[in-house]
């Protein structure tokens, strides 16, 4: 079936003007001005007024939901198809947190299959805080190489709740997941939650200074808290990924404070954390699940405070991720030949329209598609 969205203002995510999408099935396969003549018999979707960004790709997502840090009642629920498409997400990365005890990578790869059968793209990570790390196959590399959605790793460092592992153990598990990645042709990501204890990213440093393994296995996380280091590490060609809060305009001067200081555009990353817990640390009360929609409200928030250009703002979750994790040939913008993954925004940002692989999970701010048990 073709679908033409029409005379919306097109951000690839580089501002292209008004434009017409021309959409078959799953994928994008025309673009320019006027371009119904061309294609009569395919449905008119009239977009005048609303701008056209890639669907927002979110690699850091509770999936199966975290919890455990608040006795058995703090484990939070799984994601709902409809959190994904009421916060523009149309592709994710799911992964495991403090729970690796009484949640599992073999539940955290079937949500991943039930997601895709929705709707959606998604893809996760074996492992979790701890070290040696869970896996579904009992070896780490098998993980990445044999399971399909696996595209990497999750480990933690500088936190109290990790296993506090050690160098060598992380070169190890680095190593591994390089040599996963060469025999699977996948990313072969490590994506390393930095919590807030002594250490911070030092060790990550020494590990580069010291071994041969290049930089864009290690993916650190939840960097609004060590910004200073951040840059330097994306000053020597590393990804470094912001963490969408409750509270957006912290986490946009986070982001600008971080371009501002030396930090390359193309190798800045936001993510969610959704589903996650995020407690009282002191006295481990009134946990609550991070919303999916923090994402798209710190995008909000760096382009209407912030006075960042639309195009650079959603490149943090459209074309920068899809670089990040080998999908740009199809994922993370707006071309021919890419997923028709698509949101159309009102000219206050709200989100209108959802698309997601050429079907429509959203239309004028009502939701089309929910999850099989919403």
């Amino acid at each position: 079936m073709l679908t033409i969205i029409e005379n919306v203002h097109l951000y690839q995510p580089e501002d292209k003007g008004i434009n017409d999408i021309v959409v078959c099935g799953a994928k994008i396969v025309d673009i320019g001005r006027d371009l119904a003549v061309s294609y009569p018999l395919a449905k008119r979707i009239n977009a005048t007024g609303l701008l056209a960004t890639p669907g927002y790709i979110d690699q850091h997502v509770h999936i199966i939901g975290g919890g455990g840090k608040g006795s058995f009642r703090t484990r939070i629920p799984e994601l709902q198809l409809s959190s994904c498409i009421s916060g523009g997400v149309t592709t994710l990365v799911g992964l495991m947190g403090t729970d690796g005890i009484t949640k599992s990578v073999e539940n955290l790869v079937a949500k991943t299959k039930a997601l895709n059968e929705e709707g959606i793209t998604a893809y996760c990570l074996t492992g979790s805080y701890e070290y040696p790390c869970i896996t579904l196959t009992g070896n780490l590399k098998k993980d990445i190489v044999f399971i399909q959605e696996i595209i990497g790793v999750k480990i933690a460092i500088s936190d109290h709740r990790s296993s506090n592992p050690t160098k060598q153990e992380l070169i190890r598990l680095i190593s591994d997941v390089r040599l996963a990645a060469l025999m699977s042709g996948k990313p072969g990501i490590v994506t390393i939650h930095v919590g807030r204890g002594k250490g911070k990213m030092d060790v990550l440093f020494e590990i580069l200074s010291e071994t041969n393994l290049p930089i864009k296995h290690l993916r650190p996380t939840h960097l609004g808290n060590h910004r200073e280091q951040a840059v330097k590490f994306a000053v020597m060609g590393g990804y470094i990924d912001f963490t969408a809060s409750n509270n957006p305009s912290e986490v946009a001067t986070d982001i600008t404070k971080a371009l501002g200081n030396g930090a390359p555009l193309k190798l800045v990353t936001l993510s969610s954390d959704s589903n996650g817990s995020f407690p009282n640390e002191v006295e481990n009360i009134g946990i609550k699940a991070a919303s999916m929609d923090s994402l798209h409200n710190v995008i909000k928030t760096l382009i209407q405070e912030q006075k960042m250009s639309i195009s650079s703002a959603i490149s943090l979750v459209t074309s920068n991720v899809a670089e990040a994790l080998d999908l740009s040939d199809h994922k993370g913008r707006l071309l021919p030949g890419c997923d028709a993954d698509i949101l159309l925004l009102e000219e206050d940002l709200r989100i209108n329209t959802v698309i997601a692989q050429g079907r429509i999970l959203m239309q004028s701010g009502e939701i089309k598609v929910k999850g099989t048990f919403e």
